[in-house]
């Protein structure tokens, strides 16, 4: 995810912080101060956010190390303001162990919880329950009160909290994996929704909430969609065959040139005709360095080198995470003996899919009964 920094590898897996969590706690920092608690009053207040993002932490962790357990890997952990993101390299194969992968999660805030509550329990000198002043005060009873609370807000059967998938998975137990997301989807969207009206009488709060489930649940809708319009498909019926390469050597002068004469937006670059690829110049990476004013550089200090390459015969659904992954918008495809035969783009890929989806829409059409 851009703008984001990883801070820590825990069981293997990076844990990224957004550039817009630094501004949250610029911004808490800011409004405890300029309310009149005074600089202590402000530290705890970003002390209490801090611990709070910890248990968030071992949330996703939870659902990270679980999934392991079925085979399936974590690329990061990612704090935002709203909370984190495992993102998980592919969803799991069986419905019940994407149920138990999304309660894993929760579960951990109510063992986080539990244990606060017996502490608190066992220290009745510093912490009376009668207390209306306990939860100002006390950072651990806040912390008790936030993890119950995200127990049972990412119970919430709505994309992308944990209850959405728990529902997708169950539905999945009946229908198609496609068909269940969906139906899960919609729901999350419909909550969305409600969130969304409720934020109007007074609670900003829940219009940002609103609009990030609704746009995750599109999202993972979406998502689930082309994953199922690729499978099956081989790289070579995606791929594009009308293609121009680049030497590492070219002015970037050159690209512009092909980039402005044609389609073509991302170029493999290869040392000699039928050679094997040497990196990526995509266009991101071409009008960065242009704004640099740095015209005069060379296509190889600026292509990017870890892209890989695809096969011909690889399939689609494969070559897409890996894209995914690398965070690269291109890869060439190379044939033994042949070089680079043609490039796979995420836009030709979205466009392949739309065009799929529309095959099959024509083809229900047409066998609709008269």
């Amino acid at each position: 995810m851009r703008w984001s920094w990883r801070i820590a590898t825990v069981a293997g897996i990076p844990v990224r912080v957004h550039a817009t969590f630094f501004l949250l706690l610029i911004w808490l920092f800011w409004a405890s101060l300029s309310g009149g608690q005074g600089l202590l009053q402000a530290a705890r207040s970003v002390g209490f956010i801090l611990a709070a993002f910890g248990c968030i932490v071992l949330h996703e962790l939870g659902h990270a190390i679980t999934a392991r357990r079925y085979g399936v890997s974590t690329r990061d952990i990612t704090l935002l303001p709203i909370g984190g993101i495992a993102r998980l390299d592919r969803i799991p194969e069986k419905p019940g162990q994407e149920i138990a992968i999304a309660l894993m999660g929760p579960a951990v805030n109510v063992a986080i919880a539990a244990g606060i509550f017996v502490w608190i329990y066992l220290s009745p000198t510093l912490y009376d329950f009668a207390d209306p002043s306990l939860l100002e005060r006390s950072l651990v009873a806040r912390l008790f009160v936030f993890n119950v609370f995200v127990t049972v807000f990412n119970l919430i059967p709505a994309f992308p909290m944990d209850g959405g998938r728990v529902l997708r998975a169950l539905l999945a137990t009946r229908l198609d994996h496609v068909r269940a997301t969906q139906i899960a989807a919609n729901v999350g969207q419909g909550i969305a929704l409600l969130f969304g009206l409720l934020g109007l009488f007074g609670n900003p709060m829940l219009l940002f909430i609103a609009l990030f489930v609704f746009i995750g649940a599109s999202q993972e809708s979406a998502t689930v969609q082309m994953r199922s319009t690729f499978e099956g498909i081989t790289v070579s019926r995606a791929m594009i065959r009308d293609f121009r390469s680049l030497h590492p050597r070219d002015p970037l002068s050159r690209a512009v040139e092909l980039l402005l004469g044609g389609h073509q937006q991302d170029f493999p670059v290869v040392e000699s005709a039928g050679g094997p690829p040497l990196g990526i110049l995509m266009r991101s990476d071409l009008l960065t360095a242009l704004a640099e004013g740095r015209t005069d550089r060379s296509v190889e200090e600026v292509m990017r080198r870890q892209c890989g390459a695809a096969q011909p015969g690889e399939l689609l659904e494969d070559v897409f995470q890996r894209m995914q992954q690398s965070g690269c918008q291109a890869v060439p495809v190379v044939e033994p003996g042949r070089g680079i035969i043609g490039m796979v783009t995420l836009e030709n890929v979205g466009e392949f899919a739309m065009v799929e989806a529309a095959l099959v829409r024509g083809k229900g059409k047409t066998q609709q009964p008269a």
